[in-house]
């Protein structure tokens, strides 16, 4: 971008933005303001998009940093895929089904399935959860009752932010091992926390939309390919034919507003000038890039915490594992993805388990979670045994998310700023949803949205055609009906 003589900065057009932060958030953000005509320029400090769901090559493999999986209620990462023409690579299940197996039980009985029916809600899960054989059936019983107490929840009311998930499931009579075997399972993949370290306005919100709107809004939709396909190739190419100019390796330094009401923002070398700027970054950056007076109180952004996910990966000589995912309770191990056609793998197969909340594993050395995962693996795979191990590494996202701690709510600011025309956007802002691919995606709609009322921009209707398609699901549909598949054009709702 040529220079003007008189200034050293270049003029804008009264509609030019600055997106800060490649992530699925800043990628959201910049596609919206371009597609409502502005001109935006978006900035990223790493050498590609895509956040923290991204993929590398290791060898002959192309690896992703971590397990992402979205849900048929993210209607928001749902636009995204179809926006960048990724759907068809990030499918759904046809219906819910997840194999749960239980270590703690005898060989031969410890495969339980987690699947829904096509019946309304909450006769969608009946038959599911009356044959579950993780738990009693008197678990079974009280699970049912908890469920009808947590939909009627209001998740309007700030007190749930206060309160932990984990007694609230004591006081409506759950059970160390139904929190374990049920409400952990899901909990801890979608919250990255435990039943008791989790708000319980955010859990609520989890097992409201996710297992209690509609029959399918649980079933689960995973890449085929691997993420940098997606969230990196085709989002750029999404970018550029939206005419949106995209430089990584972007480092911003500062962000000030000019006298004329305009903003400035300096990275790696270069000043660039816009009307409004969206700071999509994690919250610690983001605090540091804050001019004074932007947020009342910035300093509750540097309050949110963070949970770390740990991925280990291990590539066998064959096939050890029959289903694309299952879930494992009596064991370390969480979850365990079959990676093999998504990486290039070309013989045996690749292995991927999912550790979310993993504070205790995170900074181990790779030779002791060797040690601790292989024979866990050995115990959950049989066709692992005898296999021959090709590789094994890991993976650690130290700060994956932000901790969804009772409290948080009151720390997550929203959309706008008290500086015009400068917004903010990432999964750890007010969204309503936890850390998310879907809350990076509402985050991004939202700062679009405030953006563009304030250039005085019309919407583009195409971007936010998933909130009619929310409000269908908050209507509710005919009951036993199906849902009607990607009608609009989610560490989605899960990691």
């Amino acid at each position: 971008m040529s220079d003007e003589p008189h200034s050293g900065i270049p003029e804008t057009s009264g509609r030019d933005a600055v997106v800060i932060g490649g992530g699925l958030a800043g990628v959201t953000a910049a596609l919206a303001l371009a597609d409502a005509g502005v001109r935006v320029t978006l900035l990223e400090g790493r050498p590609r998009l895509g956040g923290l769901a991204f993929s590398f090559r290791r060898g002959g493999l192309t690896v992703d940093n971590g397990q992402h999986v979205y849900l048929r209620c993210c209607t928001a990462y749902r636009w995204f895929l179809d926006r960048i023409e990724g759907t068809a690579l990030a499918p759904l299940q046809d219906r819910l089904d997840v194999p749960v197996v239980d270590l703690a039980r005898p060989e031969g009985r410890r495969l339980g399935r987690l699947r829904r029916d096509a019946l309304p809600v909450p006769l969608h899960l009946g038959r599911s959860l009356a044959t579950y054989p993780h738990l009693s059936l008197a678990e079974r019983a009280s699970v049912g009752r908890a469920a009808l107490a947590l939909k009627g929840l209001d998740l309007a009311d700030p007190a749930l932010d206060a309160q932990d998930f984990g007694s609230w499931l004591a006081a409506h009579g759950q059970s160390p091992r139904a929190v374990e075997a049920l409400w952990d399972l899901v909990g801890v993949a979608t919250l990255n926390a435990v039943a008791g370290d989790t708000s319980l306005a955010l859990a609520a919100m989890v097992f409201k939309t996710g297992l209690l709107s509609e029959p399918g809004a649980a079933d689960i939709g995973w890449a085929h390919v691997p993420l940098g396909e997606l969230h990196d190739r085709l989002a750029r190419r999404a970018l550029d034919s939206a005419g949106v100019r995209t430089e990584v390796r972007a480092r911003v330094s500062a962000v000030s507003a000019a006298a004329d009401g305009t903003w400035t923002v300096r990275a790696s070398g270069e000043t660039l000038r816009a009307d409004a700027v969206v700071l999509a970054v994690p919250q610690r950056e983001a605090h540091d890039l804050l001019p004074d007076g932007a947020l009342d109180a910035p300093e509750r952004l540097l309050e949110i915490g963070t949970a770390p996910i740990l991925n280990v990966h291990v590539v066998y000589d064959r096939k050890v594992l029959g289903v694309p995912f299952l879930a494992a309770l009596g064991t370390p191990v969480q979850w365990v993805f079959d990676r093999t056609d998504a990486s290039g793998l070309r013989e045996g197969q690749y292995l991927a388990l999912s550790q979310s909340a993993a504070q205790d594993d995170i900074d181990a050395p790779v030779a002791a979670l060797r040690e601790r995962y292989l024979p866990e693996l050995e115990r959950l795979l049989p066709g692992t045994r005898g296999a021959t191990v090709r590789d094994f590494f890991v993976t650690r996202e130290r700060t994956a998310t932000f901790a969804p701690a009772p409290g948080v709510g009151r720390l997550r600011p929203g959309a706008r700023t008290k500086s015009p025309g400068l917004y903010l956007a990432g999964a750890w802002t007010a969204t309503g949803w936890p850390a998310t691919m879907e809350s990076a995606v509402r985050s991004g709609v939202s700062a679009a949205d405030a953006a563009l009322t304030a250039l005085g921009r019309p919407r583009p209707r195409r971007l936010f055609a998933f909130e009619e398609a929310a409000r269908r699901s908050a209507a509710g549909r005919t009951p036993g009906r199906e849902p009607e598949g990607p009608g609009v054009p989610l560490r989605g709702g899960t990691r």
